[in-house]
């Protein structure tokens, strides 16, 4: 039987490509302009390869630091390093990814093309930010570009992940451009508002996934918006067996598991087998920090409120701004079904990720980032140089697709093809 496949635009870290990976798809290649979050691309192509060719172990290797980069991707055939396509979408170097994906299809007809555009453009909190509302910024047309690889490549269907913005961006003049230029193309769309945490993930997320099909096609699509695979485990389940490190401890490669692994750990294929820890670090924190951490932690856990920035004695208070964003300063409620949101802001400090346990008094690994998006824990997120780079895999975690999510949706479009 032929074997699904799809390219996947503005592909990041590839958590939305993870799960189709996981629901039987096979990727021909993937577009992303940040270096960074190509290396982890390519790091996630070197433990799917080897792992179909039983040489699992290499990878291993990686993980515990026993063997280089350069030298896990000398085990990968060309062909797939050369899939990961570092270059931005835009028409002065569309011609050149064009041309590699050719080389890398050989003639295959494209099933599925996924991805959204960097929706800093759509989002709310942007555009309260932007000085004009985000009006001028150019990635607001990037869904141009995504129909014009809709146009070359001519898939059955596409998948394009956005915020929940993109429905009121410029009065909601953006999707309705989107709706007729997709149309113009071939291709119906609906919209669906997804919740994260209906798909199993526990945390807080809230995304549009718009479903394309090509108009000829006799597709009718599940309500996705009714699915509901919500669970009973709490925050907690993901915490509790990574080992207990203050500000400023951790190791990226390697540490043990502080306990046995559960059901949820199992049941989301985070714990799916690997005996090994990485990227389980804490930031330094100032004293200063670190005795606001103790006092949201303990109105959290005393009374279930959030920390007000303005409650805080006059000597923490060290931020001009007195008129907004009061909780800058937030808990991961472990005692919860789902966490807040996790966003690229987490790169810049880790202020909105307080861990829940005041003992530990520090803000969130990028383990638990990870774990919080339902990214597996043999998911390595890299930077452009070799070794950890914190703020390129926050900043990849929090801009990323949940895995368990996009796997959830890979399985109905893959029963509809």
């Amino acid at each position: 039987m032929h074997k699904l496949n799809f390219i996947d635009l503005f592909a990041g870290a590839g958590g939305l490509s993870e799960g189709f990976i996981r629901a039987g798809f096979e990727p021909i290649a993937h577009v992303e302009m940040d270096e960074a979050a190509c290396f982890t691309l390519k790091t996630r192509a070197a433990y799917h390869f080897l792992k179909s060719e039983n040489k699992y172990d290499i990878y291993i290797s990686y993980l515990k630091g026993e063997i280089s980069r350069e030298e896990l991707y000398s085990h990968l055939p060309k062909a797939l390093l050369d899939s990961i396509i570092n270059l931005p979408i835009g028409p002065e170097l569309n011609s050149y990814v064009h041309n590699s994906i050719s080389k890398l299809r050989k003639g295959r007809k494209i099933d599925l093309i996924i991805g959204g555009p960097p929706c800093q453009a759509y989002s709310l909190v942007g555009r309260a930010r932007s000085d004009d509302g985000m009006k001028s910024d150019p990635r607001n047309n990037l869904y141009i570009e995504y129909a014009g690889y809709l146009e070359e490549y001519n898939p059955k269907m596409f998948v394009f992940e956005n915020v929940v913005g993109l429905k009121s961006a410029k009065g909601g003049a953006y999707l309705r451009k989107m709706e007729e230029l997709f149309l113009a193309k071939g291709y119906q769309m609906k919209l669906f508002t997804l919740e994260a945490t209906n798909f199993g993930v526990l945390q807080k997320r809230r995304r549009v996934v718009i479903i394309g099909w090509k108009k000829e096609l006799d597709i009718v699509l599940p309500d996705f918006e009714v699915i509901r695979n919500e669970s009973n485990f709490k925050v907690n389940l993901l915490l509790k067996d990574l080992p207990k490190i203050q500000a400023g401890e951790g190791a990226d490669k390697f540490l043990k598991y502080l306990t046995r692994t559960n059901s949820y750990l199992n049941q989301s294929f985070i714990r799916n087998g690997i005996d090994i820890l990485t990227q389980h670090v804490a930031r330094p924190h100032t004293d200063q920090d670190k005795e606001i951490y103790r006092i949201a932690i303990q109105k959290w856990d005393s009374q279930k409120e959030r920390l007000n920035y303005n409650d805080l004695p006059e000597r923490l208070k060290t931020h001009k701004n007195r008129s907004s964003f009061y909780d800058r300063f937030k808990v991961v409620a472990s005692n919860e079904p789902h966490s807040h949101t996790v966003v690229a802001h987490i790169s810049k400090d880790g202020h909105y990720y307080i861990h829940p346990d005041i003992e530990q008094n520090r803000s969130i690994t990028i383990r638990e980032a990870a774990r919080l998006q339902s990214f597996p824990d043999d998911y390595y997120f890299e930077g452009v140089k070799e070794g950890a780079n914190r703020t390129a895999a926050f900043k990849q975690i929090g801009n990323a697709v949940p895995p368990l999510m996009a796997k959830n949706i890979a399985k109905k479009i893959k029963n509809l093809l």
